[in-house]
């Protein structure tokens, strides 16, 4: 008897903890606009660093219990790659002015997907919601079509041979929700990225190096 009672103690107790967890749960759909601020790499006889850019990030957000939740992101900004070489190379004639290191810009677009886990925390009786992130999707990397590049060492361009890549990529973050009304409100947030530097051309090596591309965003969410 002593056992079937608790039995459907904890059964009871599960129950009410599911239904309080369901009740609570609220999703959310936010925007926000960033700059990306990558860092340079080098490796492979080659140095390597993207332009700084702004982007978009869409962001689909559920809690599903008072510090918990996950959401699933896109973004899209430019990630234009800059090269160039570390040293001039092997083999190639100096002129009498002295060598410069050849150097070429890839213009590409980054585009991002991603999931998060989040653990958040609603500051009553404030309107704030602290939050940290962290997660892991996929970077693809595409390059504009017909570019070219011309050498300091030739005096002919050449069109460049380019290609896509996509790179694991590892997500954090934090930041603080602001409701403004009751379903209305304002997201600010940092969010850092790490990955493989892309290798976008055979003209130039990738370094094959991590890098690390800062993500300070402002946005607005939508709550359901």
């Amino acid at each position: 008897m002593q056992t079937q009672w608790m039995q459907r103690a904890v059964l009871g107790a599960g129950l009410a903890a599911l239904a309080g967890a369901t009740a609570y749960g609220q999703t959310d759909v936010a925007l926000n606009v960033y700059g990306a601020f990558t860092g340079t790499t080098t490796g492979n006889n080659t140095i390597q660093s993207p332009s700084n850019a702004t982007g978009g990030l869409l962001e689909v957000r559920h809690i599903s219990h008072p510090w918990f939740g996950f959401e699933g992101t896109y973004s899209y900004n430019r990630a234009n790659q800059n090269y160039s070489y570390g040293a001039v190379p092997l083999g190639a004639a100096c002129p009498s002015s002295g060598c410069t290191f050849p150097s070429g810009v890839i213009s590409a677009n980054a585009h991002e997907v991603t999931g998060d886990y989040i653990a958040s925390l609603k500051l009553k009786p404030t309107s704030f919601r602290p939050f940290a992130l962290a997660g892991g999707g996929l970077l693809l990397n595409v390059p504009s079509s017909g570019q070219t590049y011309c050498s300091p060492l030739i005096t002919a361009c050449t069109t460049v041979p380019t290609s896509n890549t996509t790179k694991p990529v590892f997500v954090y973050g934090a930041g603080v929700d602001w409701t403004l009304l009751p379903h209305i409100g304002l997201r600010l947030q940092y969010r850092g990225n790490l990955y493989k530097a892309p290798d976008l051309t055979k003209l130039f090596t990738s370094t094959g190096a991590f890098t690390h591309t800062a993500e300070p965003m402002l946005g607005a969410f939508f709550r359901f």
